[in-house]
């Protein structure tokens, strides 16, 4: 048998190759897979789009003809339990049996309930070696919006915000200034196509007319949210253009639209407003929210402990009056910073959460 560092070097090729499907996977997992023969890839693959063939489907698929023999002698590697169940495509689990492998390495057992740990089993009982616990924790936090919506049946959310040296977040005229250069915003850009939602509130919506899409990067956009407690946005703000899905929380009646793409939710706009939602989401299968909405919002997550990452971005200026930026708690940890010409870009995360080990890369996931 492979050592164990052997079996790392492998897994982080895998984990490589899963990064690359983020923002197009989603509700599935991130998943990459690598089948190696002495120290030697013959075939390697990734869950390219939720759907398509699963990774342990492409890297097979990926085997030229000369090396087809070689694969009964093979070892594969996968970031992901293979599944046992049909879904979109059949069960992974089955092709592994069918292709006679006799050795499989995975990282991390699939949270999920119609998996969760049935598809080692049933490798296992069919006589295939199954090495467990690879870089697991690496593993957990590239899907970590994928673990957390299954083991804690909510959203991942991420809060997102802009700063001043001194710590303003907005003027109190409510004039819109950018702090943020085009470099970060074509990484924020980024972050949203990863995200299955983006929240918004009423005051946010009126002063800034975002578009909550994707446009500097490519990529799918995500749905919107908005809190719109009264039904005080106009219509023609852009985000009732029909370019994206759009979901309205309110407290009025819902009213009748034609729009295919818009969605009115009522809720009580009481103390439970934001477990409420975020119950909401979980039930119509949406795993992650990128909130970009007022100081209010924001530290609402914060204070109530429902955020699991902040993406601070701090520029170069000095107003010395307005609006405070919102607050971490000193429990937040930093995970990373750099700077971006002359933005300075600071990834947290909520410690308390203690969930899993950053997988990092040259990109954000």
């Amino acid at each position: 048998m492979q050592n164990f560092p052997q079996h790392e070097v492998w897994m982080r090729r895998c984990l490589e190759l899963a990064a690359l499907g983020a923002g197009y996977t989603a509700p599935n997992p991130m998943v990459g897979a690598v089948l190696v023969y002495k120290n030697r890839i013959i075939g390697e693959g990734y869950h390219r789009q939720f759907g398509q063939p699963h990774a342990e489907v492409n890297a097979l698929a990926a085997v030229k003809e000369q090396n087809k023999a070689l694969i009964p002698h093979a070892t594969l590697y996968v970031s992901l339990e293979p599944c046992s169940h049909y879904g979109k495509t059949p069960p992974c689990a089955n092709l592994i049996i069918q292709n006679r492998i006799k050795r499989v390495v995975v990282a991390m057992s699939d949270p999920h309930p119609l998996v969760s740990g049935r598809g080692i089993n049933l490798l296992r009982q069919n006589h295939i070696e199954v090495v467990t616990g690879i870089l697991q924790q690496e593993a957990q936090w590239l899907n970590r919006r994928f673990v957390w919506f299954h083991t804690r049946s909510r959203p991942w959310l991420l809060l997102k915000w802009a700063q001043t040296q001194d710590s303003y977040f907005a003027l109190q005229s409510n004039l819109q200034i950018w702090i943020s250069n085009t470099f970060v915003k074509m990484l924020i850009h980024r972050r949203r196509s990863m995200e299955q939602s983006i929240m918004t509130g009423t005051n946010t919506a009126l002063t800034d007319n975002p578009q909550l899409n994707v446009r500097d990067w490519f990529g799918p956009s995500p749905v919107r949210l908005v809190l719109d407690r009264n039904l005080r946005l106009p219509k023609h703000l852009h985000l009732f253009n029909n370019s994206a899905p759009c979901i309205i929380f309110t407290q009025q009646p819902a009213p009748q639209t034609n729009l295919g793409n818009l969605k009115y939710v009522q809720l009580e706009f009481g103390k439970n407003l934001l477990p409420e939602i975020l119950g909401y989401l979980h039930e119509q299968q949406i795993q992650s929210v990128m909130v970009e909405g007022g100081k209010q919002l924001l530290q609402s997550f914060i204070d109530e402990n429902l955020w699991n990452e902040a993406l601070v971005i701090t520029g170069n200026q000095y107003w010395g009056k307005g609006i405070k930026a919102p607050c971490l708690p000193p429990e937040a940890k930093l995970l990373r910073s750099a700077l971006l010409y002359n933005n300075q870009v600071q990834e947290w995360v909520n410690e308390v959460h203690n969930f899993g080990e950053p997988f990092l890369t040259t990109t954000v996931v």
